[in-house]
């Protein structure tokens, strides 16, 4: 199987169309009464070394919610935002310094509930490698990228059911000191099932 740009836009299409707009997973429970945000997070795929790489980001421990965690460029759609490939390419922009007009958008990811009571959607694109990133101090510790291939393998995570919970836990084993858990390992892991590198 050749891993195309092609071939990943048609799978995404393919899973959105199938999803009827639900949700993918929730890592809370959800009430009539629950308020939820609405946010966007650009999944930026890039080849270099003669393969696919996701890029992530660690937050610093100045940001106001998920202190030094693992993540994508993202977060809470501003007014006036009417897509969520607007937010995640502004956040993208603001974060990381991505300008927007070098993203290629492939599609998206179904949405995810987060812990923190947003509905995340987390938008596929191609960003180019090299690049000269302008990171934010205030929000990023660090960017950093991870194979496709390696993080397709089994045997590189975890996942934990929760104690009295229907819901689960992914995390994986350390890659270059980090450590990717939580929702963005959930997000990674959808990905790879929507594009068939994991059954």
């Amino acid at each position: 199987m050749q891993i195309t740009p092609e071939y990943i836009a048609e799978k995404l299409l393919a899973a959105e169309k199938s999803a009827l707009d639900l949700e993918d997973y929730s890592e809370m429970k959800v009430t009539p009464e629950t308020k939820l945000r609405s946010a966007a997070v650009l999944l930026p795929l890039t080849f270099f070394q003669d393969e696919w790489h996701i890029l992530y980001t660690r937050r610093t421990d100045r940001v106001e919610s998920h202190k030094g965690q693992v993540s994508f460029p993202g977060g809470a759609s501003d007014e006036g935002e009417t897509t969520p490939e607007q937010t995640a390419l502004r956040e993208a922009d603001e974060e990381i310094g991505m300008n927007p007009k070098d993203v290629i958008p492939l599609g998206r990811l179904t949405r995810m509930i987060t812990v923190s009571s947003f509905r995340v959607s987390p938008v596929v694109g191609i960003i180019p490698s090299p690049y000269a990133f302008k990171v934010s101090g205030a929000e990023v510790a660090r960017i950093f990228t991870i194979p496709l291939l390696w993080l397709a393998d089994r045997n590189n995570y975890w996942e934990f059911s929760m104690a009295d919970s229907e819901r689960s836990l992914i995390a994986y084993h350390p890659f270059d000191g980090e450590l990717l858990w939580g929702a963005t390992a959930r997000m990674t892991v959808g990905f790879l099932r929507t594009i068939d590198l994991l059954k």
